[in-house]
């Protein structure tokens, strides 16, 4: 039989008491079977709000903008003035001219003694002129190390044998007496370039370079004695890695004597005019 009409078939009262069953037999359900029944609108509950602690961390992990790029200030070309050439005797002339034309110094910076003048000019390996300074040079006039004068003490050195030799000598750094660091032109004849020595007042070592003449520069055993702040700041820098190479000029020697191939110059100019 139809279940809707066995229902609808009874009386208000039989319908009142079915009902009143019906929600008797709910209310006697397990609580899980109850709760199952329960419509699923009524199950929906409201998410508890985010914490502020949580906000914060969300916030925090927000990419922050790019800053802005700052602007490089870009410094301006350093201009190097070339230094003026100072005037130089005609030997010391010949001697510029025919080193950058041949080549002679290899890659090495160079220095060249002019004793007639007692001055010492440094360039640079391509040739550059660094700077000019008076030097202090052997009281003995000549162009040769008389031998075996190296191994002499200085107190057995007389006066004619101190002389600066003339010639090309490649230097280098390294110890002398006393454990300083000087420039060895010609180790085996002890013949070096250092800053000017003033242990002996008497010599007046510092006054000779300052006086204009160059007569007056001749006291040293050999060696040749040049200003400390000039030896510290140019002639120290510019030899001290690689060393280089020392250019002497001649007292009483030709110039082609103690240097053959400057009479090369006039055909090296001419090939380098072409």
């Amino acid at each position: 039989m139809n279940n809707r009409f066995v229902f609808t078939s009874l009386s208000f009262t039989d319908r009142s008491a079915m009902m009143a069953g019906a929600g008797l037999a709910l209310a006697l359900m397990p609580v899980p079977l109850a709760a199952a029944i329960v419509p699923a609108a009524a199950t929906k509950t409201t998410a508890p709000a985010k914490s502020g602690v949580a906000q914060a961390r969300k916030v925090a992990a927000k990419p922050k903008a790019k800053a802005k790029a700052k602007t490089k200030t870009v410094a301006p070309p350093v201009v190097t003035v070339p230094l003026v050439e100072p005037v130089r005797t005609e030997a010391a002339q010949r001697m510029v001219a025919w080193i950058a034309s041949a080549h002679d110094n290899g890659s090495l910076p160079y220095a060249i003694i002019d004793k007639q003048a007692a001055s010492l000019s440094i360039f640079s390996a391509k040739g550059e002129f660094l700077g000019e300074t008076p030097v202090l040079l052997g009281i003995g006039i000549g162009d040769d190390s008389t031998p075996g004068v190296g191994a002499k003490d200085l107190a057995d050195i007389g006066p004619a044998e101190r002389t600066t030799p003339a010639g090309r000598f490649v230097a280098k750094f390294g110890m002398a007496f006393g454990r300083q660091r000087v420039l060895w032109v010609d180790y085996a004849n002890s013949v070096a370039l250092h800053a000017v020595i003033t242990t002996h007042k008497k010599e007046q070592r510092v006054e000779r370079l300052l006086s204009p003449s160059p007569e007056d520069n001749r006291i040293s055993f050999g060696c040749i004695n040049v200003g400390t702040s000039f030896y510290t700041k140019q002639v120290r820098p510019l030899f001290l890695k690689k060393g280089g190479v020392v250019y002497i000029l001649p007292d009483t020697k030709p110039l082609e004597t103690v240097f053959p191939r400057v009479r090369l110059l006039p055909y090296l100019a001419a090939s380098a005019a072409q």
